[in-house]
């Protein structure tokens, strides 16, 4: 079962690791007026967060033969078919929900810097 652990965490951590990818992007690109960016990540971390949390969400509704984490298994790594529904699906939500306390835990973080910037008038003069 370590192995459908770890193809669940693969297979989800690829797609924020891209998401990340393209937040902290997003946030260097803006970095010319930094609470902006700060801001701007904030919001992206959040986004991030709710669609992590949905798809935990939509888990139950989910063939997963149709999952990344299942194609990702070998076929003798793949646990047996009348219970490989309820595993995988514990797997990947255990996943989802990890990343989505990282994403919330850095969300977090930069609405913090942006209060603390706020508070000795830094960045004041152009919100968003």
């Amino acid at each position: 079962m370590e192995k459908l652990r770890e193809a669940a965490f693969l297979s989800v951590g690829r797609a924020v690791g891209f998401s990340g990818l393209a937040i902290f992007t997003f946030m260097i690109g803006l970095s010319i007026r930094p609470v902006v960016a700060l801001k701007a990540g904030g919001v992206a971390l959040l986004i991030l967060l709710f669609a992590l949390l949905y798809k935990a969400y939509r888990l139950p509704f989910t063939d997963y033969r149709n999952t990344e984490t299942w194609l990702i298994l070998d076929k003798r790594d793949r646990p047996d078919e009348r219970f490989a529904g309820m595993v995988i699906i514990t797997a990947l939500r255990e996943a989802y929900l990890w990343f989505a306390r990282w994403a919330a835990g850095l969300a977090a973080i930069l609405w913090a810097a942006v209060f603390v910037l706020g508070l000795l008038g830094i960045g004041s003069d152009f919100s968003v």
